[in-house]
């Protein structure tokens, strides 16, 4: 009889009152449409992100364009966010500060997670001594301070944006 009730239990017929489960990210999603401040604001970076990018379609002023003779003007319709004491508009300078500031973190992103992946697969396939010389390279690399580190590769190398890119990564 327990038998017979066990498989009367577990009968595809049967289990249409299962609850279906959800992803890690759909759960996630879920959670985050319920925080309206943290939707206003992802809104808010990508209309910004994507203004850095296009600055250089926009109808705006040059970023580099000096104009003395108006100095230091309050927002305005020809200057958005107003002017510097040196008459450069605001606006173009954030947006175009902006898209160095974006190249930065997703070039650096890009070349730290291309030398984490290729140093952890090496030290993973190789394993015991070899692993354990890489995790010291890497401990006295954490040991030493970052700023110290870019300005020797500076020195060394010259100044290159590039170069910035992978010191950062």
């Amino acid at each position: 009889m327990a038998d017979r009730i066990t498989a009367e239990r577990f009968d595809p017929q049967h289990l249409d009152h299962v609850e279906e489960g959800t992803s890690l990210w759909k759960d996630a999603w879920h959670r985050l449409k319920k925080n309206k401040l943290a939707l206003i604001s992802a809104g808010f970076i990508i209309v910004l992100s994507l203004l850095c990018f296009s600055a250089p379609f926009l109808p705006i002023h040059s970023y580099e364009t000096q104009n003395l003779a108006i100095r230091a003007v309050p927002p305005n319709a020809e200057h958005w966010l107003g002017t510097d004491v040196l008459g450069r508009d605001l606006f173009s300078r954030i947006l175009y500060g902006g898209r160095i500031s974006l190249a930065v973190g997703l070039c650096a992103t890009a070349v730290s997670l291309i030398i984490g992946v290729l140093y952890g697969a090496i030290s993973g396939f190789f394993g015991g001594k070899v692993d354990s010389i890489m995790m010291r390279i890497v401990d006295i690399l954490y040991s030493l301070p970052f700023i110290i580190f870019v300005i020797l590769l500076m020195v060394l190398f010259g100044r290159n944006i590039y170069l910035l890119f992978v010191a950062i990564g």
